[in-house]
Order: structure tokens, then C-alpha cells, then sequence
């Protein structure tokens, strides 16, 4: 029977409540699991300076998987330990075809491992205090849509006022732009990486360094980009608030964010000695209390 030797959580929707905070529970089940051994690994499409204080605010300082998949970073040392590029040529591509259709949409271009933060002029506007995490007392600089694309990008925005994230991802899966691979997280645009990006092959390649198989993992999400996620892990376990279409996916679902689903079904697991992770059957969901 195998067991589970690592924990993966999305952040947004999951880990944190809908208040944005980390219940007390949630923090002291995680530092449980890790007392025993268990890594728990927080994966979102945050950047890393972003991800790394809401990390360690639940006392989570090891490895982390940011910016759906594609860094792999140290929160506890601050070291990028992998980076997928967006080449200059795929996201000039599915820019110039998303403007085909949405002629006012506006690209930001996220570089240097989420260090950089790149918005086309007029993307600013467009944006809600705290957007991004970006910090609502700097402005951003604003820059020509030449500069924005000269270079590789850990991760491109696409944003337009009045059309929603899921039209957008629709308009971008219809595309199939070459050397891309779009989704949405919750917020109001579409994320590009390179084709091939998504969290299931960041939190693959980090477990492949650590020696743990993924039949190994119990990863936790609510969103359109943690499906690849649920489904590469032993044991993918949707938030009650999650999506349907995650719910029906996910091997299970628990309780949702604001009653701790994440630490009712990590308690599980550890009082159950970290095990099963393998799957019993097609798609099995059980309800957590």
C-alpha cells in the first residue's frame, strides 16, 4: 500500500480563507506533518515574492511551485531551483491572435522568475488595488508593447475590461497557439506559460529531485489550473468551494476553505498513518466533515 509522503496545496481558495488569513488549525496540521516528515509544498500561479510571505505565514519555508508550474522555488532560502520560459515567439504569436479578436486587451509580461513585472501601456489601469500582489503605495511602470514582448516571460497576462477569464481561456484553447499553454486561476485574465507548463509538471519535476513518486502525493485545489494537479497526484482532493468541474474530477472533496478543508482532510491522513494514496477505483469522492 503506498503512502503518502509529500502534501501539495494551491494557495488562493484552498490553504488560505476567504478573508485571505491561515487558520489556526490549518497551521498547526501542516507543522504536524512536516514534525512527521511530510513536506507540504504550497503551489499556486502567484509569483514567488508574492507566494513566499503567505507561505511562511503558515509556516511553510521549504520547496514551493509558483507561477502554475513554472518556478520552482526555496522559500526558506530564497532560491529560484528551476524556471520554464515563455519564448519571445509564442507569446508574440497568441498576443497578436487574442488581439485579432479582443482588440483592447492588454499583455503583461512576467520575467526573472516573478521578479519582473512588465504591464503593456494602459494594463495599469485596468487593474484593482492589490492586483497581482502588487503593492498599492509603488505605481508601475508602464512600457511600449515592443518592449513587453522582447523578451522571454515566465508568464504572460492577458486582460480586457468586460470580457471574463473563461471567455478568454476559451478564445485561447480555440487558438491552440504552438508553444503555449494557457489558464485561469480565479482572477479577471488568462495566464500563459510555455506549452507543456502547468502545476502537474512543476510539482513533478520538484518531487523527481526529492526521490518521491506521485503516487506518493495528496495534492489539494479549487481551480481550473490545479486539474492537471489533482490528476497527476496519488490522491487529488477538491475544496467544497472548488469548482464543479474540479469536484468531479478530484479523487475526493473536502469540507470547504473557510470550515479548513484542507487541515479536516490532512488531520485525516495523518491519523490514518499517511496512507492510501492509490487510487481504488475511477474518480472515488468522499465528503470531508
Amino acid at each position: 500500500m503506498t503512502r503518502i509522503r509529500l502534501i501539495a496545496t494551491d494557495i488562493d481558495g484552498t490553504l488560505l480563507r476567504s478573508d485571505h488569513t491561515v487558520s489556526e488549525r490549518t497551521r498547526a496540521v501542516l507543522t504536524r506533518a512536516q514534525n512527521d516528515g511530510v513536506p507540504v509544498v504550497p503551489i499556486s500561479g502567484r509569483q514567488a515574492p508574492v507566494l513566499a510571505p503567505v507561505a511562511q505565514a503558515a509556516g511553510l519555508t521549504g520547496p514551493a511551485v509558483c507561477a502554475n508550474g513554472a518556478v520552482g522555488y526555496h522559500l526558506g532560502r530564497g532560491e529560484v531551483l528551476f524556471e520554464e520560459l515563455l519564448s519571445v515567439e509564442a507569446q508574440t504569436a497568441m498576443q497578436q491572435a487574442m488581439r485579432a479578436v479582443y482588440p483592447h486587451i492588454r499583455c503583461v509580461s512576467v520575467r526573472d522568475a516573478g521578479r519582473v513585472f512588465m504591464p503593456e501601456r494602459g494594463y495599469v489601469g485596468m487593474m484593482d488595488p492589490g492586483d497581482h500582489g502588487r503593492p498599492t503605495d509603488e505605481p508601475d511602470v508602464e512600457y511600449d508593447l515592443a518592449d513587453v514582448l522582447a523578451g522571454p516571460s515566465t508568464k504572460l497576462i492577458l486582460r480586457q475590461p468586460g470580457t471574463s477569464a473563461e471567455e478568454l481561456l476559451a478564445l485561447a484553447t480555440h487558438l491552440a497557439v504552438p508553444g503555449t499553454q494557457a489558464t485561469i486561476s480565479g482572477a479577471p485574465f488568462l495566464e500563459v506559460a510555455a506549452a507543456g507548463v502547468t502545476k502537474a509538471s512543476g510539482l513533478e519535476r520538484l518531487c523527481a529531485g526529492l526521490g518521491i513518486d506521485r503516487h506518493e502525493v495528496a495534492a489539494f485545489g479549487d481551480h481550473v489550473n490545479d486539474l492537471d494537479l489533482l490528476a497527476w497526484a496519488g490522491i487529488g482532493v477538491a475544496m467544497g468551494n472548488g469548482l464543479a468541474e474540479v469536484k468531479q474530477a478530484a479523487d475526493a472533496v473536502t469540507a470547504t476553505n473557510d470550515e479548513d478543508g484542507l487541515a479536516v482532510f490532512v488531520e485525516r491522513l495523518l491519523d490514518e498513518g499517511i496512507s492510501p494514496a492509490r487510487r481504488p477505483g475511477p474518480h472515488p469522492r468522499t465528503k470531508g466533515s
